[in-house]
């Protein structure tokens, strides 16, 4: 049953569009810098995430795993990983916990790229034995933990008690030898939730936001079955939910954004939202799977340059700068932000001075 549900999601989320819920980046606005103080040669993208250095800001967010049949699509998001310095999350990794048979599909990366930074992968409604387990398995920089409430709803088979979730995360943190970050998977984390998990330890959030690939879709097509409009819709666009927990979040604690991330200039302004870094998986998998590899480092090379140019207009050097330079937030973003209490007006007066 597993083994079918990963290559369903992988199916699927190659055939359904993102949304149909918008990720909200059309309402950020970043101000040109007509004397930016730098010269192109100083433009660096590297970062830092949970104490990991990485050389871009790109992480191939957690999409597979789990099935004999989806080694091969490992083997090459890896071989991609090792060609352009991105950081790789695995797809959940219960599958290989429950089936040694299985763990092949997940072990398979760090063979393909064992310099690599590769995150593992769980539920929250794993152990923190389960952890260290997935942990082991593929030799582990740090861990996801993934909170999809919404999808599980929908999977005939999915979970229904989610009531020890904080708790498990909590122990998590506590006893694995790796940084623990928690991401959401499409529907976004609000400020509250954030805090939270902020005070049980966790080293970085992932927004997770809506407006990207859709589980709730993808789950509905699974099961061949009518779901209600609004519930396609459920979840905080991601640059909100960014902005949300940007709002709560300490210096100790990293931004993870993904969700609908696509262009260079969502990574920039994702960035420029304290982001650290961005996460993203269907765009690099449909890619590489209609041109190829070599097509694909050639895209993401050229995806790369063009955040360095809207890094040099707006006269940041370094990723870590984005944060300082000033933002306009418009529309339905600023709606609901006002409601929820958090000022916006101080990201459009930023300076970097």
């Amino acid at each position: 049953m597993r083994e079918s549900r990963k290559l369903d999601h992988i199916k699927f989320s190659l055939q359904i569009e993102d949304g149909p819920a918008a990720n909200s980046f059309s309402d950020l606005q970043l101000v040109h810098n007509c004397l930016p103080s730098l010269a192109w040669s100083e433009i660096n993208v590297a970062c830092s995430v949970a104490g990991i250095s990485m050389l871009n800001p790109i992480i191939i967010n957690a999409i597979t795993g789990g099935a004999s049949d989806v080694v091969h699509i490992n083997e090459q998001l890896a071989e991609f990983a090792r060609m352009t310095g991105c950081t790789m999350a695995v797809g959940s990794q219960f599958a290989g916990i429950e089936n040694a048979d299985v763990e092949s599909s997940y072990k398979i990366i760090k063979q393909v790229n064992p310099n690599g930074i590769v995150f593992a992968n769980l539920g929250a409604y794993a152990t923190s034995a389960h952890a260290q387990q997935a942990i082991d398995m593929i030799q582990a920089d740090a861990i996801q933990i993934h909170l999809n409430p919404a999808q599980e709803i929908i999977m005939t088979e999915g979970d229904r008690d989610f009531s020890e979730y904080l708790r498990n995360i909590a122990k998590i943190v506590e006893t694995v030898d790796v940084p623990v970050i928690v991401k959401e998977v499409g529907c976004g984390i609000a400020q509250e939730q954030a805090k939270q998990l902020i005070d049980i330890g966790v080293k970085a959030i992932d927004v997770g936001g809506a407006g990207g690939t859709n589980f709730i879709a993808i789950e509905a097509a699974r099961k061949e079955d009518y779901l209600a409009s609004d519930l396609l819709l459920w979840g905080i666009p991601t640059a909100i939910s960014a902005i949300e927990v940007a709002s709560v979040i300490p210096n100790s604690v990293d931004l993870i954004v993904s969700g609908g991330v696509r262009t260079p200039l969502d990574v920039v302004k994702a960035l420029a939202l304290k982001g650290k870094a961005v996460g993203l998986a269907t765009p690099i998998l449909k890619i590489i799977q209609q041109h190829g590899i070599e097509h694909a480092c050639q895209w993401f090379n050229t995806f790369i340059e063009d955040i360095k140019k809207y890094m040099f207009l707006v006269g940041a050097k370094e990723t870590t700068e984005l944060s300082h330079v000033p933002l306009v937030i418009t529309g339905y973003s600023s709606q609901w932000l006002t409601a929820r209490g958090i000022d916006i007006t101080k990201y459009a007066h930023r300076s970097k001075t």
